[in-house]
């Protein structure tokens, strides 16, 4: 008997040994079809970094010098102070937002979940120039309150101008990423919280809130890169940054080595912020380890907060839609009442659906074998590929659009001036908008469901295709729905690297602007914003939480 026993304890623990070797090969080493996709996109966001490299190294050496003046410091701290103050303001706007429109009974709240998220198509240079016009020293505000002896507001101008222009445009970033997350929520640990006499807003802030960490940093990081390659909504702010100094270089020098030494800083910086999310996320695990089923989170009640919260969604979406729609709007208006001839636009609504879902599919297939390697199989090389794949995002367009023309006049002639080398370069600019959606669901899919099918003989595509995207679908979704917003509104790469003729809303906007054609610009504007709508209404149709019980 002490024998049979003791074999069977052998056995037990022979059993227990090769599932831990299991588990350590399957997180240890990548397969070829996740590591191949994700080395080419770590080559491809190289491209921008090399290009500025080969410039930086023909730099003289008062370029280099330029580097460590004192002004240069004084730069880069505005550049710093901006990114946190936007990033803060876009999650506190976002979180609450995608809570109330995923988790409540919020009135329209499918309405809302769409209208929400529609400011990302809307130009950063257009979104500063709406606050101004509102809340300016002349602004609409101050007119309304000339009767009450208001003769002049402070000044809109700098920091406070900026930062509320870029985070009514930038929040969608983190909404999106958290709305996501909170459809693969397990509600079981909230539930046994409120059994445990939590209320609500209590349940959500010590167990909900902490499980969509990852979320919220991915979007946040979004907007933080983001922040810092923007040059329309700084240049009309008067709020000096590193972007708007590697523009004014640009533009006014002959020798571009000066701005892309500076365009190198910004890659630094943007390494840097990289660095502090990583270590932010930690090594916490977001996913259900227990046994049984997960359970998906019912619809909270607001009672009497109902109406202030849909207040709260309206004054968001008053400030950050439905006034730019209401000035493109204005515009178009007094140009027909003027005369003015307004071209059709079909053409060019074309060429910016085409290229933008073109875009959006291609980032967003590479996101999912990129994320998976990002968090199934942690370690230097997964991080070394993550770093990469974020520096385009933090590069202004312009650089990114050079770097490809150089490469493409050089070294892929047959893909040079053609759709191709547009997409590339969108994806090269928005894959880490992809990649942040997905990873932020990846991580809260538990990999024993991966290993079970596994061990029944799955191969890793198959486990992929059968288990995890299924799971991943909410975050594909959404990361593919802001690939195709922010491709829709580009416009340096759009005007560098489009075919021959090849127009979009995009640069339509942008060329009648330039002539102070205000209504030819607003009617690409206004159609901008209902082309991007139309998606978007069926993505939060497909990702709406069903209506659950009471919580």
């Amino acid at each position: 008997m002490q024998g049979d026993s003791s074999s069977q304890v052998l056995t037990v623990r022979l059993a227990d040994l090769t599932r831990a070797r299991t588990r350590r090969g399957l997180s240890s080493l990548p397969s070829l079809w996740l590591l191949g996709p994700s080395v080419f996109i770590a080559l491809a966001m190289l491209v921008p970094v090399a290009y500025l490299a080969l410039r930086s190294a023909g730099a003289s050496d008062s370029a280099w010098e330029l580097l460590f003046r004192a002004r240069t410091a004084w730069t880069l701290g505005r550049t710093a102070l901006l990114a946190v103050s936007v990033t803060g303001v876009a999650v506190l706007l976002a979180v609450p937002l995608a809570w109330l429109t995923a988790r409540s009974d919020l009135p329209w709240r499918r309405f809302w979940g769409v209208v929400s998220v529609l400011p990302l198509v809307i130009p950063s240079y257009v979104s500063a120039f709406l606050v101004v016009s509102a809340l300016g020293p002349r602004g609409l505000l101050q007119q309304m309150l000339e009767p009450l002896g208001v003769e002049r507001l402070p000044e809109i101008y700098g920091l406070p101008g900026a930062t509320l222009a870029l985070g009514l445009l930038t929040y969608p970033y983190v909404l999106l990423t958290v709305r996501g997350a909170m459809e693969n929520l397990d509600a079981s640990l909230e539930q046994s919280a409120r059994s445990l006499g939590y209320g609500p807003w209590r349940a959500f802030w010590h167990v909900t809130l902490p499980q969509l960490r990852p979320a919220i940093a991915a979007g946040a990081l979004l907007v933080a890169l983001y922040t810092l390659s923007d040059f329309g909504a700084v240049s009309l702010m008067r709020y000096e940054t590193f972007t708007w100094s590697i523009y004014q270089q640009y533009q006014s020098a002959f020798d571009r080595s000066v701005a892309a030494v500076l365009s190198l800083a910004l890659v630094a910086m943007a390494t840097a912020i990289l660095v502090l999310e990583s270590r932010s996320r930690g090594r916490m695990k977001y996913y259900r380890s227990g046994s049984g089923a997960s359970r998906r989170a019912g619809v909270t009640r607001l009672g009497r907060w109902r109406w202030p919260a849909a207040a709260f969604c309206g004054i968001v979406a008053s400030l950050a839609l439905a006034l730019p729609v209401a000035i493109l709007g204005y515009w178009l208006a007094r140009g027909i009442a003027a005369g003015e001839a307004l071209s059709p636009l079909w053409s060019e609504a074309r060429n910016s659906l085409y290229g933008s879902v073109l875009a959006a599919l291609v980032a967003a297939a590479l996101a999912v074998p990129a994320a998976a390697l990002l968090v199934r199989h942690p370690g230097k090389l997964s991080r070394g590929l993550e770093f990469t794949s974020y520096v385009g995002y933090a590069l202004p367009g312009v650089v990114v659009a050079l770097a490809l023309v150089f490469f493409g006049a050089n070294y892929a002639r047959p893909v040079y001036q053609s759709i191709w080398l547009l997409v590339f370069a969108y994806v090269v600019l928005f894959f880490p908008v992809a990649l942040s959606a997905v990873r932020s669901a990846m991580v809260q899919i538990n990999p024993r469901l991966e290993e079970a099918a596994r061990g029944l003989g799955l191969s890793p595509p198959k486990v992929m295709a059968r288990v995890t995207f299924p799971l991943l679908r909410p975050g594909v979704l959404a990361g593919a729905a802001l690939v195709f917003l922010v491709a829709m509104k580009e416009l340096p790469a759009t005007i560098i690297l489009g075919p021959l003729g090849f127009a979009t809303l995009a640069t339509a906007i942008w060329s009648a602007s330039s002539e102070a054609f205000f209504a030819r610009a607003a009617a690409p504007g206004l159609l901008l914003i209902l082309l991007s709508s139309v998606p978007m209404a069926f993505l939060v149709v497909r990702l709406r939480s069903p209506e659950g019980t009471r919580t």
